[in-house]
């Protein structure tokens, strides 16, 4: 037996098997999600006041199972703790920053929007959000549990992979692209769009790594969703309420 002291441990310690499973059963639980829902509302005759509700019920539920997946695999696979794994982390980062650096990520895609003459594209989401209470629900969701399960996959999971396999920038920008990707349909299929919140993404990443913290992306990514809800508001001040 060697008496030379172990070299330090490998980050991240999980691997491409673990990241197809996740991927793989990313579907399955937004039907999961979608199913418990619509029984729930089915047994109970519920019919909420605006279909955005429902809607962010099932994302809701659909993350929550996801991030129960990567529980699992760390905990069962790994024996690791969830949170200190996905670099649930404190940093030396002042807040002000953080929130600055979104802001500044959310103006930096306004411009280059507007330089690039950007469509405005129909899309099923936009046509929901056509009263106050609506829009209200989305944004407290896009600040809050949405930031925070999409860091957790995006910058805590995936990223830390790539980064691993491909090196700093190339895995910060491969681990934006999907990141982008989910956003096609929220923004009628638009491809152009999918490369600004791509870049949005990248500069999220870029904190995560320079930072070594998924909680100062997180709060990155809130600040910058809360800022492009509140130009929403702006822009729409005359939406109804639901009731």
């Amino acid at each position: 037996m060697s008496d030379e002291p172990e070299g330090p441990e490998r980050y991240p310690f999980w691997g491409y098997r673990d990241l197809f499973l996740f991927a793989g059963l990313t579907i399955p639980c937004m039907l999961l999600g979608y199913g418990l829902v619509k029984l729930v509302l089915s047994v109970f005759h519920v019919h909420p006041a605006v279909r955005v509700a429902e809607i962010l019920l099932v994302q809701f539920l659909g993350y929550l199972f996801l991030l129960g997946i990567l529980l699992s695999i760390f905990r069962l696979e790994y024996q690791r703790p969830f949170w200190a794994s996905l670099g649930w982390t404190d940093t030396r980062t002042p807040l002000v920053w953080l929130v600055i650096a979104g802001f500044g990520a959310a103006f930096g895609v306004a411009i280059l929007s507007y330089l690039f003459h950007m469509p405005n594209t129909s899309n099923p989401m936009m046509e929901l959000l056509k009263d106050r209470t609506s829009v209200t629900l989305v944004a407290i969701f896009g600040i809050t549990f949405g930031p925070l399960c999409e860091e957790l996959a995006f910058r805590g999971f995936l990223q830390p992979l790539l980064v691993r396999s491909f090196g700093p920038a190339p895995g910060i920008v491969a681990a934006a692209v999907p990141f982008g990707l989910l956003h096609f349909s929220q923004y009628g299929n638009s491809w152009r769009h999918v490369v600004l919140v791509s870049l949005a993404g990248a500069a999220f990443g870029w904190v995560r790594h320079a930072t070594g913290s998924t909680k100062a992306s997180t709060i990155m990514h809130a600040s910058y969703n809360a800022l492009v809800f509140v130009a929403l508001f702006a822009q729409r001040k005359d939406l109804p309420h639901a009731w």
